[in-house]
């Protein structure tokens, strides 16, 4: 089964380039089988992870950024793939 992982934050006023730094030196053990990361308007990074486990596996995620770089608490999902 193929299980996603969404991460997405909203950066502090002006840190928007910090939160896509510090995301992306964000290191899963064990990796994902692929990892994506995006930005949109207003600061927002969003990461998302494939992984071969079952829905309910107990995963890798990433974690909250450092106090002060994100401007609200990190939204989190997970979905499975369907045919």
């Amino acid at each position: 089964m193929t299980v996603a992982l969404m991460w997405e934050a909203r950066a502090a006023e002006g840190r928007g380039p910090e939160l896509l730094a510090w995301v992306r030196a964000q290191t899963l053990t064990p990796a994902p089988l692929r990892r994506e990361t995006f930005s949109a308007p207003g600061d927002r990074v969003l990461v998302i992870t494939w992984w071969d486990a079952p829905y309910d596996a107990e995963l890798p995620e990433l974690p909250e950024p450092a106090e002060g770089l994100a401007r609200r608490a990190v939204h989190r999902w997970r979905f499975e793939a369907v045919a």
